[in-house]
């Protein structure tokens, strides 16, 4: 690329630049650098301590609460990526143009309510006495524990991420080439066969990417393990807000978020690499 061209664009890089800059990095770095601060008489001290970092990964509730994490969030990566993917075929292949984008529209709907309310009212559901159970009820089957459990959080990671990840499986399958889907048929592949050796592969960035949005939102998200998943056992946002309520630990709650982020890093990276 030539200087005169990268002139030109570095006007337009710039104001991405600045804001990965204002509010990424520089909050980034100051949690790095809290993290090494101490606390006394419930206020931050600035000095230079890595016993925040020992405390923290030597205890055995924080690497449960760790392995807790990413069990949910894998699993809500799972659940969501098997959900949206009949959906995205769906809309990609079978559907006029103008269907296709009017239920885009309509996945983009419920991000106009907060998802604590949509959380809140996944609670009416999964009670004891709620909707799902009265309906068991009625069909002679005994009310089955859901709320304040790790289903209940994995509903919530659901209600969360399942219409993004529609929405990019969507997207990355409707630009598969037909006449490679058509030229798989006149070879007398099955539906079957045309989605595994074809439509899958093809549509593997979507798929990867979709997955890694899902496993982001789900190991970020304290709402759904604590309103529908009762935060017992704990998962790693639910430890961040335990240790900030215990004498003001914000630097021990630095090394959790800090290690979260690292976590979600590498995660991207092998995603990236996958897609």
């Amino acid at each position: 690329m030539s200087s005169n061209t990268l002139r030109r664009r570095w006007p337009l890089l710039l104001p991405p630049l600045l804001w990965q800059l204002a509010f990424f990095l520089l909050p980034l770095l100051f949690l790095f650098v809290i993290s090494f601060w101490s606390i006394s008489n419930f206020r931050l001290q600035p000095d230079l301590t890595l016993k925040n970092w020992d405390f923290m990964l030597s205890r055995s509730a924080f690497w449960s609460a760790y392995g807790h994490t990413w069990v949910l969030a894998l699993g809500a990566a799972i659940v969501t990526t098997c959900c949206s993917f009949p959906a995205a075929c769906s809309l990609a292949f079978t559907v006029p143009e103008w269907t296709r984008k009017l239920a885009l529209m309509f996945l983009v709907v419920p991000f106009f309510t907060s998802y604590l309310v949509r959380v809140y009212s996944w609670q009416a559901f999964l009670s004891d006495n709620g909707i799902v159970n009265a309906l068991f009820g009625v069909l002679g089957i005994d009310p089955l524990p859901m709320l304040n459990t790790n289903f209940g959080s994995l509903v919530g990671y659901v209600t969360l991420s399942l219409p993004l990840v529609t929405l990019v499986q969507t997207m990355g399958l409707a630009q598969i080439d037909r006449s490679l889907i058509e030229a798989a048929q006149n070879l007398r592949a099955g539906p079957v066969r045309t989605l595994f050796n074809v439509i899958i592969p093809l549509g593997k960035p979507s798929l990867v990417v979709g997955a890694l949005f899902a496993f982001i939102l789900a190991f970020g998200d304290f709402v759904a393990p604590t309103y529908l998943g009762g935060g017992a056992p704990p998962t790693l946002s639910n430890l961040i807000i335990d240790t900030t309520k215990s004498g003001q630990q914000w630097p021990r709650a630095a090394v959790v978020a800090i290690v979260m982020i690292l976590t979600l890093v590498a995660t991207s990276l092998v995603a990236v690499r996958l897609a």
